[in-house]
């Protein structure tokens, strides 16, 4: 069953004491329910919070990652970006090697908290933080991102069952015409209300801009899905990948999603696609000078939408 992440406060705007650090983290989700802290479940932000409070466990508070974009139960990751605010002690204390010699070379304290969580986790476990650097000035990893991306993966009947590769694939027992799926796709693309493909969460808007949407069969006979937007509200990539399924598979006509997305009514029309055959690929940024102006806007215009409702913030 998929957990909706319980909400969480808006990102407070940087406290000048502390210095920010730029995460960059990959998960195979199958074994999370979601991103965000949970009690009594396992979540992806929970499990690394925890390697902080044993890294940290000499100078509180522990601290709390932001991230780019809440991944669902199940949702795969190898592009996400988080950050975390440490304070000058928690700094000073990633600059002393846990043991042993440097042999003459430098040693770098932020990009040890990757490897420090990493260690605490495991060789074999189902994160791995793949950098950790201190961020650049006006650096927020959810409110100065340009665009998320996604990739889905579909084996159909002409496609080959790898069972290697279950785990980030969907299975599914029909061939599907993706000459159909992606005219589908690119009908669907642009500013819109997507209430009718998202599961509402209070006091969160449902505008999204869909930049690019496409399918393509891979040389070993996947379907491969890549969805790009500013940003996504929860289910919205699983559930515009089920519309585009449905008319694949002759079950609706190419023009009727778009429909659906306008008349804003959720329906029963397609399925939601499992979460196993997704995965946050990449998390796009303006140039270093322009992150606190895009982190600005961001938390601008996400306030409008939902204070003053898409149709006149848009105006």
């Amino acid at each position: 069953m998929e957990i909706e992440a319980l909400p969480r406060p808006e990102t407070p705007d940087k406290d000048d004491s502390l210095t920010r650090l730029r995460l960059d983290i990959a998960y195979d989700g199958g074994g999370f329910q979601g991103w965000a802290t949970q009690p009594d479940f396992r979540t992806v932000q929970g499990a690394i919070e925890e390697a902080f409070a044993i890294i940290f466990r000499r100078h509180a508070p522990i601290p709390v990652l932001t991230v780019a974009g809440r991944t669902d139960a199940g949702v795969h990751a190898t592009g996400q970006v988080a950050h975390v605010d440490l304070t000058e002690d928690q700094l000073k204390s990633l600059d002393r090697p846990r043991r042993g010699g440097l042999g003459g070379k430098a040693y770098d304290g932020p990009a040890s908290l990757g490897r420090r969580v990493n260690g605490i986790a495991g060789l074999d476990n189902d994160i791995y933080v793949s950098r950790s650097a201190i961020a650049p000035d006006g650096f927020d990893a959810r409110f100065s991102a340009l665009w998320r991306r996604y990739e889905y993966r579909i084996a159909d009947n002409l496609a080959p069952r790898n069972p290697l590769e279950r785990h980030r694939t969907l299975w599914f027992p029909a061939e599907l015409n993706e000459n159909v799926m992606n005219l589908t796709a690119q009908s669907l693309l642009g500013l819109h209300d997507w209430a009718a493909y998202c599961k509402p969460r209070e006091g969160a808007t449902t505008v999204r801009t869909l930049q690019s949407f496409s399918w393509e069969r891979q040389p070993d006979g996947i379907l491969l899905a890549s969805v790009q937007a500013d940003a996504f509200c929860h289910s919205m990539v699983r559930s515009i990948v089920g519309a585009c399924v449905a008319t694949g598979q002759g079950n609706l006509p190419i023009n009727r999603p778009a429909d659906i997305r306008d008349q804003m009514t959720r329906g029963s029309e397609y399925k939601v696609m499992p979460a196993k055959g997704l995965v946050l690929t990449e998390v796009g940024y303006p140039d270093d000078a322009e992150l606190a102006e895009r982190a600005r806007l961001t938390r601008t215009r996400r306030i409008a939408l939902v204070d003053h409702g898409p149709l006149n913030a848009l105006m």
